[in-house]
């Protein structure tokens, strides 16, 4: 069964939810590159890897450190006063994949194309998710590499290289968008614009000069994530909302396509 949407799912934006749809859309687009791209041209997934403050809830922890001769009952050598307390801070190890479009060559293998799926971290302030992918999308934009970037998330802070206000001028008001930025077209951004009620579009993924780009069709992309993903059993639509929130006229919407629960 598919989504009940025709697109982009937004009962799927969910922090908790999302990043396993991440994880199978790198994946799913991934090998859909590989099976489209013109030798010498692949396909490789690459991974970012960082430490965050957990935003587990974790029963708050702290101990006081005590000398040996109060653990043995005896008369501490330091007054109470300074002994420090232990305030525990729990941290996680976030990963985030990455998608690649190379080619071999003489002279080894070269980076053609980077493409990314934002997700969450990337569109929250003071995330380090955000920092690190800032950093690198700038680092890609000075470079000759190609930048494909594909936001399926409604919410958050605009994240994309394209300047948010020149892509409301030029698009009007779009829930979703893919911003492809072209190493030999440095002022210029293709845009996809997407809107909740639409389908996602076939995506041209660029190349090196003179090889035509790649069309990758992403609703199809999407539809395999979501068949294969636990979301027809895990998202009891009727009993939830999307986080974060459509606006009043796409909620109703929204409802209004929502399978009846078993």
């Amino acid at each position: 069964m598919p989504s009940p949407f025709p697109g982009m799912d937004p009962y799927l934006e969910h922090p908790s939810v999302f990043p396993g749809l991440h994880n199978r859309l790198i994946a799913l687009l991934g090998e859909a590159l590989q099976a489209a791209l013109p030798p010498p041209y692949f396909a490789e997934i690459g991974e970012r890897v960082w430490v965050e403050v957990s935003g587990r809830f974790i029963e708050p922890d702290a101990s006081i450190l005590q000398s040996p001769s109060q653990e043995r009952g005896g008369v501490a050598a330091l007054p109470t006063r300074s002994v420090p307390v232990v305030v525990t801070v729990p941290h996680d190890e976030r990963r985030e994949p990455f998608l690649e479009i190379r080619t071999t060559g003489d002279s080894g293998e070269q980076l053609i194309t980077a493409v990314e799926i934002l997700s969450p971290s990337n569109k929250t302030a003071g995330e380090r998710g955000r920092d690190l992918y800032l950093r690198k999308q700038q680092e890609v934009l000075a470079s000759r590499v190609h930048l494909v970037e594909i936001d399926l998330l409604h919410g958050g802070l605009h994240t994309t290289a394209v300047d948010a206000k020149r892509l409301h001028q030029a698009v009007g008001r779009c829930d979703y968008h893919v911003s492809v930025h072209r190493s030999d077209r440095f002022e210029d951004f293709f845009i996809y614009p997407i809107q909740l009620r639409d389908s996602l579009p076939e995506v041209a993924f660029p190349l090196l000069a003179g090889d035509p780009d790649v069309p990758i069709d992403l609703q199809a992309i999407f539809d395999r994530a979501y068949d294969v993903g636990p979301y027809r059993r895990r998202i009891r639509y009727r009993d939830a909302s999307p986080v974060p929130p459509l606006a009043p006229e796409l909620h109703a919407w929204a409802e209004a396509l929502l399978p009846e629960e078993p």
